[in-house]
Formats: structure tokens, C-alpha cells, sequence
């Protein structure tokens, strides 16, 4: 059952008005996971708080950003956009519908639009299967042309990817990493969906492969008119791709903002430490730098800490931060960040 509208729910509809509408606003997301002991009667002993209340929208064409460190909630918030995780609470609409009240069938032909590219190119093609069949898979299940008609459609995809429209009866250990990212980027755009998660996809490749492919992605994009939600802990690859970003911190959103200003001037300590991190090709500009090195460990997402869930590792934290969680402001121009005490007119360089 989906609650009536929340405050955060208008709020999003209300910014986004001016632009129109997004293809996709996700709201008061919620993921948990029991965890469960014993063998023959089980028992739930804990909770994982995967994601804790998101909020975000992406307008068609755009790409959004989602950065973090490992183990934050940014692969559950993808996979709970697809319903491959199912939510515990919040709302996800995809072009005006509601995801989360859809049935297996009306989700299946949802899937249409919305699809993923995962992180691992090795285990997320079956290796039973040759190429022409992994990539063709979509067609099939969605019932789309005759034997013929699918198997062009897969060479044409293929050579769309860069590949070799004559490697359909090769199998995936007949590949490298790269090659097989662009097996599963070929899967993912069968259909011509509108959205597409990307989950991670280059974390996995060498330097120069990650280029190739990020390239790809742009390019994709532009004839596609796809709109990506890219998946990242790396600050560089995500200023490349993406438009705006988010920064997620064990299950929250700590700060949205346009890519420019959030990487120029971000306001949350978090977001600050981050990218105190990446280093500068300019050794004049490095010496000058303000590091910030973030204290302690990230706590467990089983009990996360009360108030804000940054504020053990804060160097601006004050005793409001352990016992409040701070909202998620606004401050112009499509920025927000939910902190306290601010970075305002901070530059991370």
C-alpha cells in the first residue's frame, strides 16, 4: 500500500515543474534486509538499513550520478528502482507511474524502459550461452520479431558496441573484460529502453578500457537519447559522465548538487573529505591543498549511528548532530545537502 504524497514527494514535483516532468522520481526510499539465525526454525536477530529515506528525480536525457563509498546502498537503491530488490517503503515512479504498485506482468513490460548494466562483466553473462543468445535473451522474452529478425537486430547491436557483429556464436570466456562489458551494454539497449542503470560498469576494466567505455556510454547516449543513473564510488569517472550528482553515505543522500558546483564548492564535510581525496595534476596546486583525512571507520549499516549518520567521522560535528537527523535543504540553483553546518563558500581545490 502506498501512503498519500509526502512533503518531499511535492517538494521534488515542484522543482522539477519548470523543466517538466522527470522520467524518474524516486522518494522516501526505503531498503532493509532482516538478518535471520538458525537452521531448521529461523529467527530475524538484526537489520542491514541498506537505504534510509532517499530522495532524488533524473530528467529525461540527463545523467545522474551516484557516488559513495562501498557498502552505502547505491547498487540496492538501482536494484530497487528495477524491483529486483523489492522496496520496504517509499514510492518510485517512472515517467508519472507508479514502479512499486505494478504487478509481474505490467513490471515485466515496465522492464522495457528500464534496464541495467551490471558491475562484474564476468558473472553477469551466463557462460552457457553464446553471445547471439545473451544479447538476443530480451527479444525473446518480450517476443519481438521472428528467429531472423532477432539475429539482426544482435549483430547490429554488437557492431553499435563496437564489437564484431560475427562473434553471436562465440561464448563470453572467449572475451576480455572490456568485450564483455560491451556484450552486457548490448543486452541492456535491445529494447530501446529510456533508462538505464549503470551499475558500476567500468569499476572491474583497466584505465584505458574504462575510457573506451565511458566514451561509448556518451555516445550511446546522444543517439539514443538514453538517461543514465551511473553508478560509481570514483569521483573522477563520475565528473566525467555525469550532469549532477549525489553523494550517498551509508544508506542517505548527503548532498545533490550540478556537477560543476558540487565538485567546484561542496558543502557537506562528507562531500569536502572526498574530494580532498583526489589528487591534482598540478604539484604547485597539490602542495597548497587543504587535506582532509575522515576519521575512524564506517560504522555498520546494522546500527547506524543516531542523529546524522556522518557525524562520528565529522570534523564539524556538534552535539545537535548526534541526537537530530538533519533535513535536506535547499540552497539555489538545484543544490541540497543535509548537514548542520555547511561548507558554504568552501573550495575544494
Amino acid at each position: 500500500m502506498i501512503s498519500p504524497e509526502t512533503d518531499t514527494q511535492i517538494g521534488l514535483r515542484e522543482r522539477s515543474a519548470g523543466r517538466g516532468a522527470p522520467l524518474l522520481e524516486v522518494s522516501n526510499l526505503v531498503k532493509r534486509f532482516p538478518i535471520t539465525s538458525g537452521v531448521l526454525i529461523q529467527r530475524q536477530v538484526g537489520t542491514v538499513h541498506a537505504v534510509q529515506d532517499i530522495s532524488f528525480a533524473i530528467q529525461e536525457g540527463e545523467t545522474l550520478g551516484l557516488v559513495g563509498e562501498s557498502g552505502c546502498g547505491k547498487s540496492t537503491t538501482g536494484r530497487c528502482i528495477l524491483r529486483l530488490h523489492e522496496p520496504t517503503s517509499g514510492s518510485i515512479r517512472f515517467e508519472g507511474q507508479e514502479v512499486t504498485e505494478l504487478g509481474r506482468n505490467e513490471m515485466n513490460k515496465m522492464r522495457r524502459d528500464m534496464q541495467i548494466v551490471f558491475q562484474d562483466p564476468y558473472a553477469s553473462l551466463n557462460p552457457r550461452m553464446n553471445v547471439g543468445a545473451i544479447v538476443g535473451e530480451p527479444l525473446v522474452i518480450h517476443k519481438i520479431g521472428d528467429k531472423k529478425e532477432r539475429l539482426d537486430r544482435v549483430r547490429e547491436l554488437l557492431d553499435v558496441v563496437g564489437l564484431n557483429p560475427s562473434f553471436t556464436n562465440r561464448y563470453p570466456h572467449e572475451f576480455s573484460g572490456g568485450q564483455r562489458q560491451r556484450i552486457g551494454l548490448a543486452r541492456a539497449i535491445a529494447l530501446n529502453p529510456k533508462l538505464v542503470i549503470c551499475d558500476e560498469p567500468v569499476s572491474a576494466l583497466d584505465v584505458s578500457i574504462q575510457a573506451q567505455m565511458l566514451n561509448l556510454l556518451d555516445s550511446l547516449q546522444k543517439k539514443l537519447n538514453l538517461t543514465y543513473l551511473f553508478i560509481a564510488h570514483d569521483l573522477g569517472v563520475v565528473k566525467h559522465v555525469s550532469k549532477r550528482v549525489a553523494v550517498m553515505y551509508l544508506g542517505k543522500i548527503m548532498e545533490l548538487a550540478p556537477r560543476d558546483t558540487l565538485y567546484g564548492s561542496p558543502l557537506h564535510p562528507y562531500t569536502y573529505g572526498l574530494m580532498s581525496a583526489i589528487p591534482i595534476p598540478d604539484p604547485a596546486v597539490e602542495r597548497k591543498r587543504e587535506h582532509v583525512v575522515l576519521s575512524g571507520d564506517v560504522p555498520s549499516s546494522v546500527n547506524p549511528p543516531s542523529g546524522c549518520v556522518f557525524h562520528p567521522r565529522c570534523f564539524r560535528a556538534k552535539p545537535i548532530c548526534a541526537e537530530e537527523v538533519p533535513p535536506m535543504e535547499e540552497y539555489g540553483s538545484g543544490r541540497q545537502a543535509a548537514c548542520f553546518f555547511p561548507l558554504e563558500g568552501v573550495a575544494s581545490a
